[in-house]
């Protein structure tokens, strides 16, 4: 598709070919599924020819999961909070910072084109519409830069251990997109303090500090 992404006007509709087909049920185009509470929906010019410079992603989460850290190469992004509430980080690449942005029904985020970025709820059930300014939006998911980087990369280039990068990320053995999967006992194990307790806690200068702390 030639003229795939921004397109300012509407020169793909051909006056001699009559009105082309504008309407389709999106929700016959998964996206994504990890259950049936947590799903997204994909709306491209793949269902919709005639949609050059747009797309849409309507997602469905509940508490406990969340839309894995990813980026997205060819597009800026636009969340809409339909129902419930849900937090939005931003990395801001220009000014090394992160930003997060908790957001309720009516409110909205802007994720500008290339920023590092994920969306966790913070209610039991949470609802979205994401908008993007490109009718074949990329994104590319934190999980695959995690399982498909050589574990000596991290090591050469952070001084890391490549062998406790391998056992760290062996868990995840496919892209995630929303996380955590089905079988993550690892995680339960590993990252939670206790049984009863559900906060993800974190290292700072061998110090561990609860994620909401830090």
């Amino acid at each position: 598709m030639s003229k795939s992404g921004f397109v300012p006007d509407n020169s793909n509709i051909k006056k001699s070919s009559g009105t082309p087909n504008l309407s389709v049920n999106y929700k016959q185009n998964v996206l994504f599924k990890r259950n049936d509470q947590n799903i997204a929906y994909q709306l491209t010019s793949t269902q919709l020819p005639a949609m050059l410079g747009g797309a849409f992603v309507d997602l469905y989460m509940t508490k406990g999961h969340m839309r894995e850290p990813h980026w997205h190469p060819n597009a800026w992004e636009l969340d809409v909070v339909v129902s419930g509430e849900v937090q939005v980080s931003i990395l801001d690449p220009d000014t090394s910072s992160m930003h997060n942005y908790r957001i309720k029904e009516g409110e909205v985020v802007f994720i500008p084109m290339g920023w590092w970025h994920w969306i966790e709820p913070l209610s039991e059930e949470a609802h979205l519409h994401l908008f993007f300014n490109n009718d074949q939006f990329e994104s590319t998911e934190g999980s695959d830069v995690l399982r498909l980087t050589p574990p000596v990369v991290f090591q050469k280039a952070y001084g890391v251990s490549a062998s406790e990068v391998a056992e760290a990320v062996a868990p995840i053995t496919d892209t995630v997109v929303i996380g955590p999967p089905h079988d993550h006992s690892f995680y339960q194990k590993s990252y939670l303090k206790d049984e009863g307790d559900e906060r993800i806690v974190v290292k700072i200068n061998e110090k561990v500090v609860p994620a909401e702390d830090k």
